[in-house]
Protein backbone atom coordinates (compact mmCIF):
# COMPACT_ATOMS: atom_id res chain seq x y z
CA UNK A 1 0.00 0.00 0.00
CA UNK A 2 1.40 3.43 -0.96
CA UNK A 3 1.83 6.23 1.56
CA UNK A 4 -0.95 8.28 -0.07
CA UNK A 5 -3.39 5.36 0.17
CA UNK A 6 -2.52 4.85 3.82
CA UNK A 7 -3.16 8.53 4.51
CA UNK A 8 -6.53 8.37 2.74
CA UNK A 9 -7.56 5.33 4.83
CA UNK A 10 -6.54 7.16 8.00
CA UNK A 11 -8.61 10.19 6.99
CA UNK A 12 -11.64 7.98 6.30
CA UNK A 13 -11.23 6.35 9.74
CA UNK A 14 -11.07 9.74 11.47
CA UNK A 15 -14.21 10.94 9.67
CA UNK A 16 -16.04 7.67 10.48
CA UNK A 17 -15.06 7.86 14.16
CA UNK A 18 -16.22 11.48 14.40
CA UNK A 19 -19.61 10.77 12.78
CA UNK A 20 -20.30 7.32 14.24
CA UNK A 21 -18.29 7.19 17.44
CA UNK A 22 -15.26 5.00 18.04
CA UNK A 23 -17.06 2.64 20.42
CA UNK A 24 -20.22 2.41 18.32
CA UNK A 25 -20.39 -0.75 16.22
CA UNK A 26 -22.80 -1.38 13.35
CA UNK A 27 -26.05 -2.94 14.63
CA UNK A 28 -26.05 -6.73 14.42
CA UNK A 29 -28.23 -8.34 11.80
CA UNK A 30 -31.55 -9.36 13.42
CA UNK A 31 -32.52 -13.02 13.59
CA UNK A 32 -35.86 -14.67 14.26
CA UNK A 33 -36.73 -15.79 17.77
CA UNK A 34 -35.52 -19.42 18.00
CA UNK A 35 -37.59 -20.25 21.10
CA UNK A 36 -40.77 -21.38 19.28
CA UNK A 37 -38.70 -23.84 17.22
CA UNK A 38 -36.94 -25.21 20.29
CA UNK A 39 -40.20 -25.57 22.20
CA UNK A 40 -41.97 -27.23 19.26
CA UNK A 41 -39.13 -29.72 18.74
CA UNK A 42 -39.15 -30.56 22.43
CA UNK A 43 -42.95 -30.82 22.57
CA UNK A 44 -43.48 -33.14 19.62
CA UNK A 45 -40.71 -35.56 20.56
CA UNK A 46 -41.79 -35.61 24.21
CA UNK A 47 -45.41 -36.18 23.24
CA UNK A 48 -44.68 -39.22 21.10
CA UNK A 49 -42.32 -40.84 23.60
CA UNK A 50 -44.79 -40.18 26.41
CA UNK A 51 -47.49 -42.04 24.51
CA UNK A 52 -45.31 -45.14 24.77
CA UNK A 53 -44.30 -44.47 28.39
CA UNK A 54 -47.97 -44.10 29.34
CA UNK A 55 -48.81 -47.40 27.65
CA UNK A 56 -51.14 -45.75 25.14
CA UNK A 57 -49.14 -47.11 22.21
CA UNK A 58 -47.54 -50.57 21.96
CA UNK A 59 -43.76 -50.81 22.48
CA UNK A 60 -43.31 -52.29 18.99
CA UNK A 61 -43.74 -48.79 17.54
CA UNK A 62 -41.21 -47.06 19.80
CA UNK A 63 -38.41 -47.02 17.15
CA UNK A 64 -40.49 -44.31 15.44
CA UNK A 65 -39.29 -41.96 18.16
CA UNK A 66 -35.57 -42.51 17.49
CA UNK A 67 -35.15 -40.61 14.20
CA UNK A 68 -37.45 -37.91 15.53
CA UNK A 69 -35.25 -37.62 18.62
CA UNK A 70 -32.16 -37.32 16.42
CA UNK A 71 -33.33 -34.72 13.92
CA UNK A 72 -36.15 -32.71 15.50
CA UNK A 73 -35.97 -33.04 19.26
CA UNK A 74 -32.17 -33.27 19.04
CA UNK A 75 -30.64 -31.39 16.12
CA UNK A 76 -33.33 -28.74 15.57
CA UNK A 77 -33.56 -27.96 19.29
CA UNK A 78 -29.77 -27.84 19.62
CA UNK A 79 -29.57 -25.35 16.75
CA UNK A 80 -32.25 -23.23 18.44
CA UNK A 81 -30.02 -23.15 21.51
CA UNK A 82 -27.06 -21.94 19.46
CA UNK A 83 -29.23 -19.12 18.11
CA UNK A 84 -30.13 -18.21 21.70
CA UNK A 85 -26.42 -17.69 22.40
CA UNK A 86 -26.48 -15.20 19.52
CA UNK A 87 -29.47 -13.53 21.19
CA UNK A 88 -27.56 -13.25 24.49
CA UNK A 89 -30.25 -15.40 26.16
CA UNK A 90 -28.45 -17.47 28.80
CA UNK A 91 -31.55 -19.36 29.91
CA UNK A 92 -32.74 -20.23 26.41
CA UNK A 93 -29.27 -21.18 25.22
CA UNK A 94 -28.68 -23.46 28.20
CA UNK A 95 -32.12 -25.06 27.98
CA UNK A 96 -32.32 -25.74 24.24
CA UNK A 97 -28.75 -26.93 23.74
CA UNK A 98 -29.01 -29.16 26.81
CA UNK A 99 -32.33 -30.79 25.92
CA UNK A 100 -31.27 -31.04 22.30
CA UNK A 101 -28.22 -32.94 23.53
CA UNK A 102 -30.52 -35.05 25.72
CA UNK A 103 -32.52 -36.21 22.70
CA UNK A 104 -29.37 -36.86 20.68
CA UNK A 105 -28.05 -38.93 23.59
CA UNK A 106 -31.34 -40.82 23.83
CA UNK A 107 -31.20 -41.61 20.11
CA UNK A 108 -27.55 -42.74 20.30
CA UNK A 109 -28.19 -44.84 23.40
CA UNK A 110 -31.14 -46.67 21.88
CA UNK A 111 -29.47 -47.07 18.48
CA UNK A 112 -25.86 -47.90 19.33
CA UNK A 113 -25.19 -48.49 23.01
CA UNK A 114 -28.14 -50.03 24.86
CA UNK A 115 -27.21 -53.48 23.58
CA UNK A 116 -23.83 -53.25 25.31
CA UNK A 117 -25.45 -52.99 28.76
CA UNK A 118 -26.80 -56.16 30.41
CA UNK A 119 -30.53 -56.20 29.80
CA UNK A 120 -31.45 -56.80 33.42
CA UNK A 121 -29.37 -53.77 34.53
CA UNK A 122 -30.36 -51.34 31.78
CA UNK A 123 -33.42 -49.88 33.59
CA UNK A 124 -31.29 -49.12 36.66
CA UNK A 125 -28.70 -47.18 34.68
CA UNK A 126 -31.30 -45.40 32.53
CA UNK A 127 -33.19 -44.51 35.70
CA UNK A 128 -30.22 -42.72 37.20
CA UNK A 129 -29.59 -41.04 33.86
CA UNK A 130 -33.13 -39.63 34.00
CA UNK A 131 -32.82 -38.61 37.65
CA UNK A 132 -29.67 -36.64 36.77
CA UNK A 133 -31.67 -34.79 34.14
CA UNK A 134 -34.35 -34.17 36.74
CA UNK A 135 -31.76 -32.41 38.92
CA UNK A 136 -30.70 -30.20 36.00
CA UNK A 137 -34.33 -29.44 35.17
CA UNK A 138 -35.04 -28.51 38.80
CA UNK A 139 -32.59 -25.63 38.87
CA UNK A 140 -33.66 -24.57 35.40
CA UNK A 141 -37.17 -24.41 36.87
CA UNK A 142 -35.91 -21.90 39.44
CA UNK A 143 -34.47 -19.76 36.65
CA UNK A 144 -37.74 -19.98 34.72
CA UNK A 145 -39.49 -17.82 37.32
CA UNK A 146 -38.03 -14.83 35.47
CA UNK A 147 -39.13 -16.04 32.01
CA UNK A 148 -42.90 -16.59 31.88
CA UNK A 149 -45.68 -18.43 33.67
CA UNK A 150 -46.01 -20.90 30.79
CA UNK A 151 -42.30 -21.75 30.79
CA UNK A 152 -42.30 -21.98 34.58
CA UNK A 153 -45.14 -24.53 34.51
CA UNK A 154 -43.38 -26.38 31.70
CA UNK A 155 -40.16 -26.84 33.67
CA UNK A 156 -42.02 -27.87 36.81
CA UNK A 157 -43.90 -30.57 34.90
CA UNK A 158 -40.72 -31.67 33.12
CA UNK A 159 -38.84 -32.06 36.40
CA UNK A 160 -41.68 -34.18 37.79
CA UNK A 161 -41.70 -36.25 34.59
CA UNK A 162 -37.97 -36.95 34.79
CA UNK A 163 -38.16 -37.85 38.49
CA UNK A 164 -41.10 -40.22 37.97
CA UNK A 165 -39.57 -41.95 34.95
CA UNK A 166 -36.19 -42.23 36.67
CA UNK A 167 -37.54 -43.52 39.97
CA UNK A 168 -39.86 -45.89 38.15
CA UNK A 169 -36.93 -47.39 36.23
CA UNK A 170 -34.70 -47.62 39.30
CA UNK A 171 -37.42 -49.33 41.36
CA UNK A 172 -38.69 -51.42 38.48
CA UNK A 173 -42.17 -49.97 38.93
CA UNK A 174 -44.20 -49.92 35.71
CA UNK A 175 -46.94 -47.95 37.46
CA UNK A 176 -44.62 -45.04 38.26
CA UNK A 177 -43.29 -45.06 34.69
CA UNK A 178 -46.84 -44.94 33.32
CA UNK A 179 -47.62 -42.00 35.61
CA UNK A 180 -44.49 -40.29 34.34
CA UNK A 181 -45.71 -40.90 30.81
CA UNK A 182 -49.00 -39.14 31.49
CA UNK A 183 -47.26 -36.17 33.12
CA UNK A 184 -44.98 -36.11 30.07
CA UNK A 185 -48.03 -35.75 27.82
CA UNK A 186 -49.18 -32.72 29.80
CA UNK A 187 -45.64 -31.33 29.66
CA UNK A 188 -45.63 -31.64 25.88
CA UNK A 189 -48.96 -29.85 25.60
CA UNK A 190 -47.68 -26.93 27.69
CA UNK A 191 -44.53 -26.73 25.54
CA UNK A 192 -46.68 -26.72 22.39
CA UNK A 193 -48.77 -23.90 23.82
CA UNK A 194 -45.67 -21.82 24.59
CA UNK A 195 -44.34 -22.49 21.08
CA UNK A 196 -47.67 -21.58 19.47
CA UNK A 197 -47.79 -18.38 21.50
CA UNK A 198 -44.36 -17.38 20.21
CA UNK A 199 -45.33 -18.00 16.58
CA UNK A 200 -48.87 -16.59 16.64
CA UNK A 201 -48.14 -13.51 18.75
CA UNK A 202 -45.10 -12.57 16.66
CA UNK A 203 -46.83 -13.17 13.32
CA UNK A 204 -50.01 -11.28 14.18
CA UNK A 205 -48.15 -8.55 16.05
CA UNK A 206 -50.18 -8.63 19.26
CA UNK A 207 -50.84 -10.91 22.22
CA UNK A 208 -53.29 -13.60 21.13
CA UNK A 209 -52.01 -16.45 23.31
CA UNK A 210 -50.81 -15.05 26.65
CA UNK A 211 -47.88 -16.74 28.41
CA UNK A 212 -47.74 -14.58 31.53
CA UNK A 213 -44.52 -12.79 30.69
CA UNK A 214 -42.22 -11.91 33.57
CA UNK A 215 -39.01 -9.97 33.77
Amino acid sequence: MSESNAQEDQIRKIVRDETQGQAEAPPPAPIADPAPLGLAAFALTTFLLSLFNAGLLPEVGEPLVFPLAAFYGGLAQFVAGIWEFRNNNTFGATAFTSYGAFWLTFWALETFYAGRIPEDQLPLFVGWFLIAWAVFTSYMWIGSFKVSVAVNILFLLLAVTFFLLGIGDVLGSDGIVVLGGYIGLVTALVAWYASAAGVVNDTIGRIVLPVGARG
